[in-house]
């Protein structure tokens, strides 16, 4: 019993002398482990006689049961010294201010963008894409628009060079993205409802034109489709691209070739004291251009008239921007100043959402 007096002493003393999960791993194979003190000890039992084994058994597994349980809540101990440790190094003050946001900002135009997308998918419009290089078929042919036609000339379209005997079709960077209505239909045919956002290029420049700008254009097509579907449509995005509640859409007998009849849309507004309003007023300004499809436009693109019919509309997304945002300069979307995009951009993670608010 003397021997499990001064073995249990030893080893309660290097228990608690443990400085760490490794020295407390080395007192417990040194008492525990297959070839530890106590481990030796046990095996002693065999050669005992009955009697002995009567004391010495219980006392041995007491003495185990003993260690085993301090060397258990020294370890228990150790991991909540180190979790205190640790929980030092890393506090953290949450009354500090927070991290600046990001310095860099969405360009309006590219604001826009995700704000009519976020419009019209509400409304059942995929976003539809194309080249900005396009044939002269795609541009203008499949269009409806005649050889004739001013926008076929040199002083509006920029028409892509090629050598004096190349016979392959003229292409041009596109004057519009209604090539991308022509591809979508040829593609998915009809019913349909895409818009088409891009890029587009016009030999024209002053402070509301530019030679390379960006269009908006929507399609849709369907057996009984009509002006009253195109004129709820159109004013259902005003107001909800504007957010005001009330919009009042102006529509005006035009002349587009790919669409027959036509419409100029006005948008009633005021400008009391210099300051654009939507929604009221006596003024109107236009924004954009509609009409129902041409019979031409459908066959050219591979549907057949006499079953389908639809409306189409576009826009300039920059124009609406400058509206929306007060911006009264085109070129400078164009002038990459770090301080104008500042000032007019947005934050990059300010997604727009129709229930969270386009513009917040």
């Amino acid at each position: 019993m003397d021997t499990l007096d001064t073995l249990r002493a030893k080893y309660l003393q290097g228990v608690a002398a443990a400085a760490d999960e490794a020295a407390l791993e080395d007192v417990r194979l040194a008492a525990l482990g297959k070839k530890g003190e106590v481990s030796l000890k046990m095996r002693e039992l065999g050669q005992m006689s009955p009697e002995q084994r009567l004391t010495a058994g219980p006392a041995l597994n007491a003495l185990k049961d003993e260690l085993d349980a301090a060397l258990r809540a020294r370890k228990a101990a150790l991991a909540d010294a180190a979790l205190d440790e640790r929980l030092k190094a890393e506090w953290l003050d949450v009354t500090l201010p927070a991290r600046p946001r990001p310095r860099g900002t969405i360009h309006p135009v590219s604001q826009v963008m995700e704000e009519l997308t976020a419009i019209f998918a509400d409304m059942g419009f995929a976003v539809a894409e194309g080249p900005q290089i396009e044939s002269d078929w795609y541009n203008f042919d499949a269009l409806n628009i005649p050889p004739e036609h001013p926008a076929r000339q040199e002083h509006d379209t920029f028409f892509m060079a090629r050598a004096a005997d190349d016979t392959r079709p003229p292409h041009v960077l596109r004057t519009h993205t209604s090539p991308v209505q022509i591809r979508a239909m040829t593609e998915k045919g009809a019913p349909i409802r895409v818009i088409a956002p891009g890029r587009v290029y016009r030999m024209d420049m002053d402070q509301t034109h530019a030679p390379m700008f960006h269009q908006v254009e929507g399609l849709a097509i369907d057996r009984n489709l009509s002006m009253a579907n195109l004129k709820w449509v159109l004013e259902e995005f005003c107001r909800a691209f504007f957010e005001v509640p009330n919009v009042d859409l102006r529509f005006r007998a035009s002349h587009f070739p790919f669409t027959e009849p036509s419409a100029e849309v006005d948008i009633r507004c005021s400008w009391a004291g210099g300051q654009l309003k939507i929604g009221e007023g006596d003024s109107w300004l236009e924004i954009l251009g509609s009409g129902m499809v041409h019979p031409k436009v459908l066959k050219a693109a591979g549907v057949d008239p006499d079953q389908w019919q639809g409306f189409a509309f576009g826009m300039g997304i920059d124009r609406i921007a400058m509206l929306k945002y007060g911006i009264p300069d085109l070129r400078a979307f164009f002038d990459s100043d770090l301080r104008w995009l500042r000032h007019y951009g947005f934050a990059a993670l300010d997604m727009p959402t129709l229930h969270g608010g386009l513009s917040r």
